[in-house]
């Protein structure tokens, strides 16, 4: 087990005392604004030491819950940590800061919280994001409720009255009719749901065809998830979809891609599924991270490939069944819900 001990390596302590007063101030809103967790109401924060930006989280969240009890992964007992969250009650909080995923066997940690009514602020994955990416990273959490409750909202409004969806970049065009599965929101506001928290960063609205043979044209794709769960970041190249499915590609297209489609064909369908629309203006294909999973919140837009979509149920589609859900990356110059510009060249016009 690697554990990282200092943040200071390869770091000035001018970055050091920038990351922390950025993560600091971020986290700040997040445990006030977006869980509504007030700060002296009890809270477990679970983490490691295996990265840098784990120890900068921590950091912050130590500033900013001081009461909090804090419980090192790797060094108290599984066991321990159990018992730790079932002291808690309905409403509190738990932190969970991960260089890559907690495991305790075969509990569930997230849906175990969840079901005991517990606030959840998740950070994973943080050693894939390379320092170079960490003032993107930390940028990315921070929560402007202002922007994600107003343009998440209406973007959610339009995408529900849309019969027609046409996404184009300069050499492609991609049209998606029959209309969208009831979109879900990733803003932070947990107004009437049950479960209060989830995977930071956030921001993004993401829905589905509701027939997901009416997807037709072609995307012009500038990255993808790889195997390993990292951003593979490419020159653009055209990506065709006939009925839904990935049906052919460019000259250019690198190798790695042709690999993973022809990975997917030997298992299910090159379906195109989830259609992401993504709010963080912090993550962009300039400043971008290296895990998957905090960059799908790009301001911009991404695709699945695969027949995985648990969230969204087809007919013919058995969910535990499907195996791959590999997110596209496309470039995106306009977009239009029932001939109407909902979104150019990075601006959301739906307000």
């Amino acid at each position: 087990m690697v554990r990282c001990t200092n943040i200071h390596q390869n770091m000035t302590n001018t970055e050091i005392e920038k990351y922390k007063i950025l993560a600091t101030s971020n986290v700040f809103s997040i445990v006030t604004e977006a869980v509504s967790h007030p700060l002296d109401e009890p809270a477990i924060v679970i983490y490691d030491t295996e990265s840098p930006l784990s120890l900068i989280l921590l950091d912050a969240y130590k500033s900013v819950l001081k009461n909090a009890v804090f419980l090192d992964f790797d060094s108290v007992p599984k066991d321990v940590i159990i018992e730790s969250f079932k002291s808690l009650a309905h409403g509190n909080l738990v932190v969970l800061i991960q260089s890559m995923d907690f495991r305790l066997n075969e509990f569930r940690i997230r849906i175990f919280l969840f079901q005991r009514g517990l606030k959840v602020i998740d950070h994973q994955h943080l050693s894939r994001n390379t320092d170079d990416s960490y003032t993107t990273y930390l940028n990315s959490l921070e929560y402007d409720s202002e922007w994600y409750r107003t343009v998440g909202p209406d973007l959610k409004s339009w995408l529900e009255k849309t019969m027609s969806l046409r996404v184009e970049s300069d050499r492609t065009t991609l049209t998606v009719t029959g209309g969208l599965e009831e979109p879900k929101l990733n803003i932070g506001d947990y107004t009437g749901m049950k479960n209060i928290g989830g995977t930071f960063p956030i921001g993004e609205v993401f829905t589905e065809a509701k027939d997901l043979g009416l997807m037709n044209g072609s995307i012009l794709v500038y990255a993808f998830a790889d195997m390993d769960f990292h951003v593979s970041m490419h020159e653009p190249f055209e990506v065709s979809i006939e009925k839904g499915c990935v049906v052919g590609w460019g000259d250019s297209t690198p190798q790695n891609f042709i690999s993973l489609v022809s990975l997917v064909k030997t298992h299910e369908r090159a379906l195109i599924r989830e259609i992401g629309f993504g709010l963080n203006r912090a993550i962009t294909q300039e400043h971008y991270l290296k895990d998957i999973t905090a960059f799908e919140r790009i301001l911009g837009m991404h695709f699945s490939l695969g027949e995985k979509h648990t969230v969204f149920k087809k007919q013919g589609i058995t969910a535990d069944k499907t195996r791959f859900h590999i997110d596209l990356f496309p470039i995106v110059e306009r977009v239009f819900s029932n001939e109407k510009l909902i979104f150019e060249n990075g601006t959301y016009l739906v307000s």
